[in-house]
Protein backbone atom coordinates (compact mmCIF):
# COMPACT_ATOMS: atom_id res chain seq x y z
CA UNK A 1 0.00 0.00 0.00
CA UNK A 2 2.65 1.99 -0.59
CA UNK A 3 4.89 4.22 2.03
CA UNK A 4 3.36 5.65 5.31
CA UNK A 5 3.42 9.07 5.18
CA UNK A 6 6.52 11.12 6.55
CA UNK A 7 6.51 14.43 5.77
CA UNK A 8 2.80 16.06 5.27
CA UNK A 9 3.83 18.79 2.88
CA UNK A 10 5.57 17.15 0.05
CA UNK A 11 4.42 19.80 -2.61
CA UNK A 12 3.80 16.91 -5.21
CA UNK A 13 0.49 17.92 -5.02
CA UNK A 14 1.08 21.53 -6.36
CA UNK A 15 1.00 20.25 -10.07
CA UNK A 16 -2.99 19.40 -9.23
CA UNK A 17 -1.91 16.03 -9.17
CA UNK A 18 -2.13 13.21 -6.61
CA UNK A 19 -0.98 9.70 -5.76
CA UNK A 20 -2.77 6.64 -5.67
CA UNK A 21 -2.19 3.91 -3.35
CA UNK A 22 -0.11 2.04 -6.49
CA UNK A 23 2.34 5.34 -6.64
CA UNK A 24 0.30 6.49 -9.31
CA UNK A 25 -0.54 10.12 -10.18
CA UNK A 26 -3.76 11.27 -11.22
CA UNK A 27 -5.51 14.67 -11.39
CA UNK A 28 -7.13 16.34 -8.44
CA UNK A 29 -9.88 16.58 -10.51
CA UNK A 30 -10.64 12.79 -11.46
CA UNK A 31 -13.94 10.50 -9.97
CA UNK A 32 -11.03 8.69 -7.81
CA UNK A 33 -9.94 11.47 -6.09
CA UNK A 34 -13.27 12.92 -6.14
CA UNK A 35 -14.84 9.74 -4.08
CA UNK A 36 -12.00 9.37 -1.98
CA UNK A 37 -12.29 12.86 -0.52
CA UNK A 38 -15.97 12.31 0.05
CA UNK A 39 -15.34 8.95 2.13
CA UNK A 40 -12.62 10.87 4.30
CA UNK A 41 -15.03 13.78 4.51
CA UNK A 42 -17.78 11.50 5.97
CA UNK A 43 -15.33 9.57 8.40
CA UNK A 44 -14.26 13.50 9.66
CA UNK A 45 -18.24 13.84 10.29
CA UNK A 46 -18.63 10.44 12.35
CA UNK A 47 -15.45 12.24 14.12
CA UNK A 48 -17.38 15.21 14.94
CA UNK A 49 -20.62 12.98 15.85
CA UNK A 50 -18.31 10.84 18.12
CA UNK A 51 -17.62 14.15 20.32
CA UNK A 52 -21.19 14.16 21.65
CA UNK A 53 -22.08 12.08 24.42
CA UNK A 54 -23.32 8.70 23.04
CA UNK A 55 -24.03 5.45 24.53
CA UNK A 56 -21.14 3.19 24.46
CA UNK A 57 -22.47 0.65 22.16
CA UNK A 58 -22.95 3.69 19.49
CA UNK A 59 -19.90 5.07 20.16
CA UNK A 60 -18.08 1.45 19.66
CA UNK A 61 -20.28 1.36 16.68
CA UNK A 62 -19.11 4.60 15.33
CA UNK A 63 -15.64 3.87 15.97
CA UNK A 64 -15.75 0.75 13.60
CA UNK A 65 -17.30 2.16 11.20
CA UNK A 66 -14.31 4.45 10.86
CA UNK A 67 -11.95 2.10 10.33
CA UNK A 68 -14.29 0.54 8.25
CA UNK A 69 -14.72 3.50 5.87
CA UNK A 70 -10.56 3.85 5.98
CA UNK A 71 -10.55 0.37 4.46
CA UNK A 72 -12.77 1.73 1.96
CA UNK A 73 -10.56 4.55 1.39
CA UNK A 74 -7.85 2.53 0.65
CA UNK A 75 -9.50 0.29 -1.81
CA UNK A 76 -10.66 3.64 -3.78
CA UNK A 77 -7.21 4.67 -3.40
CA UNK A 78 -5.40 1.43 -5.09
CA UNK A 79 -7.47 0.13 -8.66
CA UNK A 80 -8.07 -3.62 -8.35
CA UNK A 81 -7.25 -3.59 -4.31
CA UNK A 82 -9.98 -5.18 -1.54
CA UNK A 83 -10.00 -3.94 1.81
CA UNK A 84 -13.84 -3.73 2.62
CA UNK A 85 -14.67 -6.81 3.94
CA UNK A 86 -18.15 -8.41 3.40
CA UNK A 87 -18.64 -8.63 7.14
CA UNK A 88 -18.47 -4.66 7.11
CA UNK A 89 -21.58 -4.79 5.40
CA UNK A 90 -23.39 -7.63 7.24
CA UNK A 91 -22.35 -5.63 10.52
CA UNK A 92 -23.86 -2.63 9.00
CA UNK A 93 -27.38 -4.55 8.51
CA UNK A 94 -27.46 -6.01 12.17
CA UNK A 95 -26.96 -2.41 13.49
CA UNK A 96 -29.55 -1.12 11.51
CA UNK A 97 -31.66 -4.15 12.15
CA UNK A 98 -31.10 -3.63 16.00
CA UNK A 99 -32.07 0.24 16.44
CA UNK A 100 -34.89 0.71 14.00
CA UNK A 101 -36.67 -1.96 16.10
CA UNK A 102 -36.57 0.42 19.01
CA UNK A 103 -38.17 3.63 16.62
CA UNK A 104 -42.16 4.18 15.90
CA UNK A 105 -43.09 4.05 12.51
CA UNK A 106 -42.34 7.24 10.41
CA UNK A 107 -45.83 9.18 9.53
CA UNK A 108 -43.81 11.31 7.47
CA UNK A 109 -40.82 12.67 5.91
CA UNK A 110 -38.73 14.17 9.31
CA UNK A 111 -36.67 17.52 8.75
CA UNK A 112 -33.35 16.75 9.78
CA UNK A 113 -33.46 18.50 13.26
CA UNK A 114 -33.46 17.53 16.83
CA UNK A 115 -30.76 17.17 19.47
CA UNK A 116 -27.06 18.04 18.35
CA UNK A 117 -25.81 14.88 17.93
CA UNK A 118 -29.19 13.50 15.76
CA UNK A 119 -28.64 17.04 13.22
CA UNK A 120 -24.84 15.59 13.29
CA UNK A 121 -25.98 12.08 12.19
CA UNK A 122 -28.25 13.53 9.58
CA UNK A 123 -25.18 15.42 8.37
CA UNK A 124 -23.05 12.20 8.22
CA UNK A 125 -26.44 10.80 6.45
CA UNK A 126 -26.02 13.21 3.37
CA UNK A 127 -22.25 13.28 3.01
CA UNK A 128 -22.41 9.08 2.84
CA UNK A 129 -25.44 9.38 0.00
CA UNK A 130 -22.74 11.97 -1.85
CA UNK A 131 -19.83 9.85 -0.88
CA UNK A 132 -22.31 7.11 -2.60
CA UNK A 133 -23.08 9.07 -5.28
CA UNK A 134 -19.03 9.35 -6.38
CA UNK A 135 -18.42 6.02 -5.82
CA UNK A 136 -21.04 5.16 -8.39
CA UNK A 137 -19.76 7.56 -11.14
CA UNK A 138 -16.15 6.26 -10.22
CA UNK A 139 -17.88 2.72 -10.48
CA UNK A 140 -19.34 3.90 -13.93
CA UNK A 141 -15.96 5.03 -15.33
CA UNK A 142 -13.76 1.99 -13.81
CA UNK A 143 -13.88 -1.37 -12.99
CA UNK A 144 -15.06 -1.27 -9.11
CA UNK A 145 -16.41 -4.04 -6.43
CA UNK A 146 -20.17 -3.59 -5.23
CA UNK A 147 -18.94 -3.36 -1.83
CA UNK A 148 -17.94 0.24 -1.10
CA UNK A 149 -20.99 1.53 -2.95
CA UNK A 150 -23.12 -1.27 -0.48
CA UNK A 151 -21.66 0.23 2.38
CA UNK A 152 -22.39 3.36 1.92
CA UNK A 153 -25.32 2.85 0.57
CA UNK A 154 -26.42 0.99 3.93
CA UNK A 155 -24.45 3.46 6.41
CA UNK A 156 -26.78 6.81 4.94
CA UNK A 157 -29.39 4.23 6.83
CA UNK A 158 -28.03 3.83 9.15
CA UNK A 159 -27.00 7.23 10.18
CA UNK A 160 -30.79 8.42 9.62
CA UNK A 161 -32.01 5.40 12.19
CA UNK A 162 -29.24 6.39 14.59
CA UNK A 163 -30.66 10.19 14.50
CA UNK A 164 -33.83 9.00 15.19
CA UNK A 165 -32.22 6.94 17.93
CA UNK A 166 -30.63 10.57 19.27
CA UNK A 167 -33.58 12.55 19.90
CA UNK A 168 -34.99 9.28 22.62
CA UNK A 169 -34.09 9.37 25.90
CA UNK A 170 -33.37 5.44 27.55
CA UNK A 171 -36.60 5.54 28.36
CA UNK A 172 -38.09 5.55 24.71
CA UNK A 173 -39.73 9.01 25.24
CA UNK A 174 -39.29 11.42 22.64
CA UNK A 175 -36.54 14.47 23.63
CA UNK A 176 -37.30 16.19 20.97
CA UNK A 177 -40.44 15.51 18.94
CA UNK A 178 -39.86 15.01 15.02
CA UNK A 179 -40.33 17.35 13.22
CA UNK A 180 -42.72 16.48 10.04
CA UNK A 181 -42.52 17.87 6.30
CA UNK A 182 -45.63 19.65 6.06
CA UNK A 183 -46.48 18.61 2.58
CA UNK A 184 -49.10 20.81 1.04
CA UNK A 185 -51.26 17.62 -0.08
CA UNK A 186 -51.46 15.72 2.83
CA UNK A 187 -52.30 19.07 4.67
CA UNK A 188 -55.63 19.15 2.17
CA UNK A 189 -56.14 15.85 2.99
CA UNK A 190 -56.43 15.99 6.76
CA UNK A 191 -58.18 19.23 6.18
CA UNK A 192 -61.11 17.50 3.94
CA UNK A 193 -62.07 14.74 6.31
Amino acid sequence: MGKRLTQIATRTGDDGTTGLGNNTRVSKASARPHAMGDVDELNSHIGVLLCEPLPADVRQLLTDIQQQLFNLGGEISIPGFELLKDEALAELDAALEKYNATLPRLQEFILPNGTRAAAQAHVCRTVARRAERAVVALGEQEALRPAPRRYLNRLSDLMFVLARVFNRDASGHELNDEVYWHSRKLERSEASK
